[in-house]
């Protein structure tokens, strides 16, 4: 077994097809030597039927991430497949459909707690469920879309995302002194089942097609599984609470 993650465990959440970001984290980590483990929600049998279309079939355990219960149990389903983890990806956002598209000053606040606790507090809840699993070396490593700036119909998603940010930062702050990292990456839009619930994202895709200094390809998620998977390796052993573009270099540029 060789490759930048030969040996290490990991646990990788967001599979929903394999156009999803989170199925190109695990591909390419697997065809560089991981273990991987994934969590899926909801449409089980579809997450476990896209399991399979991986260079290694890959375990699926069930997750709710506003499920504590859920939560609590996560490591003991881990451990049914692998020893310990080396590694974790929150690949996982939701906000309800009025929270979205531009109705921010009318979004209610039960809309705007249900996108903070799914697409926010669980990259904190995500992460303490694993710690058992970890130990000093460990990466987590979390998907963000830039929430430097407000974007036209992105709204509480927008808010969501820049928690998110934050909270990784924090994650950092606390895990430090055990040896584990947090990191975020930002990549540029792509054409996702997430990026299709998202009002408007064709504006995004125009943006970043036409000013990205480096271009965008709008259907290939690799570039942003290679950055992840560089981030769960040990090359970056003294990294944490950064955060990676991928996005062609279009967050430089200005407006």
């Amino acid at each position: 077994m060789s490759g930048l993650l030969a040996g290490k465990r990991l646990l990788v959440t967001g599979v929903i097809t394999d156009a999803s970001i989170a199925f190109s984290v695990a591909k390419l980590a697997q065809e560089n030597g991981a273990k991987v483990v994934l969590t899926g929600f909801g449409r089980m049998s579809l997450v476990e039927r896209i399991a399979k279309r991986l260079p290694e079939p890959a375990p699926v355990i069930e997750l709710d991430v506003t499920n504590q219960e859920q939560l609590d149990g996560l490591a003991d389903r881990v451990r049914e497949h692998v020893d310990g983890l080396d590694g974790v990806v929150h690949s996982i956002g939701f906000a309800p459909q009025n929270a979205l598209g531009g109705a921010f000053l009318e979004t209610t606040w039960e809309e705007v707690a249900q996108a903070l606790q799914v697409s926010t507090y669980s990259y904190k809840s995500l992460a303490a469920a694993c710690l058992p699993l970890m130990q000093a070396g460990g990466s987590i490593v979390g998907m963000t879309f830039d929430a430097t700036k407000a974007y036209p119909l992105y709204d509480w998603m927008g808010v969501a995302k820049a928690g998110l940010e934050s909270a990784s930062r924090y994650l950092a702050l606390h895990l430090g002194k055990q040896g584990i990292r947090s990191n975020m990456v930002s990549a540029g839009p792509l054409r996702t089942m997430a990026a299709k619930s998202i009002p408007g994202f064709s504006d995004f895709e125009d943006a970043w097609t036409q000013r990205a200094p480096l271009g965008w390809n709008l259907t290939d998620p690799e570039p942003t599984a290679r950055a992840v998977c560089a981030l769960l390796s040990d090359w970056f052993p003294a990294t944490t609470g950064e955060m990676v573009h991928v996005d062609g270099g279009y967050h430089a540029i200005a407006a």
